[in-house]
């Protein structure tokens, strides 16, 4: 597993512009259904990543405009609640991923929510690159964190391992601290016994 820098990994000089795949109306990728756009190259190299041929920042095919605007189509959809960004990693290909997300918000407004995995800590974004950060204060919803292979737990909702979190990127900016996505709660757990557990 590798740690950047501030600014080390930027995306106008690794992204290579390629998708490694677009999975329409799915379930497991966030709440609700969802479009899921895959995107290729990440540096974190987690062991026991569940993607890694995505590691490449040339798997699969290049983002096309064509495609861009079939996801705008299928995010059309009355059924489906929004775009979830994954990889490889989103955030060392903000070139493709704030292409997209601008037009959804021009052309959907708040009404499709946005969901993205990262293997970069909120923190650690918060003290990157413009990009990164434009990219961050589009989406709604963030798992971050870095894959843990010693904290594997498959009995978690969207994460693979402990240490990551699921956060609510609106409450947090606002807030000024990282605050979790609140539909984590159930009724045998406050809301601090739950931020104690997943915080890094």
């Amino acid at each position: 597993m590798r740690n950047p820098n501030p600014g080390e990994w930027l995306s106008d000089k690794l992204s290579q512009g390629f998708i490694g795949d677009y999975k329409p109306f799915m379930f497991v990728d966030g709440e609700g259904v969802r479009c899921s756009l895959y995107v290729s190259g990440c540096l974190f190299a987690c062991e026991g990543c569940f993607n890694e041929a995505t590691w490449n920042f040339r798997y699969g095919t290049p983002y096309t405009v064509e495609l861009e605007d079939r996801i705008l189509a299928d995010l059309a959809q009355p059924y489906v609640q929004g775009l979830t960004l994954l990889g490889g990693e989103p955030f060392i290909n903000t070139g493709v991923c704030l292409s997209l997300v601008r037009r959804v918000r021009a052309t959907f407004g708040q009404a499709k929510d946005i969901w993205s995995w990262t293997g970069y800590s909120y923190e650690e974004l918060l003290l990157d690159s413009p990009d990164k950060l434009e990219l961050l204060d589009q989406i709604d919803i963030l798992v971050d964190g870095r894959f843990d292979l010693a904290k594997k737990d498959f009995k978690l909702q969207f994460r693979g391992s402990s240490n990551q979190r699921i956060i609510d990127v609106k409450k947090s900016r606002a807030a000024g601290r990282a605050v979790l996505w609140t539909n984590l709660l159930d009724a045998t757990q406050t809301y601090e016994q739950l931020e104690k557990q997943t915080l890094i």
